[in-house]
């Protein structure tokens, strides 16, 4: 069910994360904001979260190696990645990747919403 949904944003600019947050929240969902990947990976994030939504580039530990070093933890959460920069959402590891969606900013609000219930539906694995 959408409000027992806990969506997991993490992004290093705080106008995207509080839109963000905004938006889904207004639309039914728990969400949960992070301000980097550290930040992310150093919280109860990883093991409550059903949709994550991750900037590809931020300081220190981009989207991709976050998603990549969940999975070598054996923590797969349904993930969309969405950047400002069109040329990193060709990031050389995208095609050993499954994410939901790679989505360009700015995006339209029911692409994200449909991905995000395309992630919902389509459940974690182990956590």
């Amino acid at each position: 069910m959408r409000n027992e949904a806990i969506i997991s944003v993490v992004d290093n600019d705080e106008s995207v994360r509080m839109a963000l947050d905004s938006l889904l929240r207004s639309s039914g969902y728990t969400v949960l904001t992070y301000a980097g990947a550290h930040e992310f990976l150093f919280s109860k994030g990883p093991g409550i979260t059903d949709c994550l939504i991750s900037d590809i580039q931020m300081p220190d530990m981009d989207g991709i190696q976050m998603y990549e070093l969940l999975a070598s933890m054996g923590i797969h959460i349904p993930v969309i990645f969405i950047s400002g920069n069109p040329d990193a959402l060709r990031h050389p590891n995208a095609n050993t990747m499954k994410p939901i969606a790679f989505l360009p900013k700015p995006f339209p609000t029911d692409t994200l919403i449909a991905c995000i219930e395309t992630a919902i539906n389509r459940g974690t694995g182990v956590r």
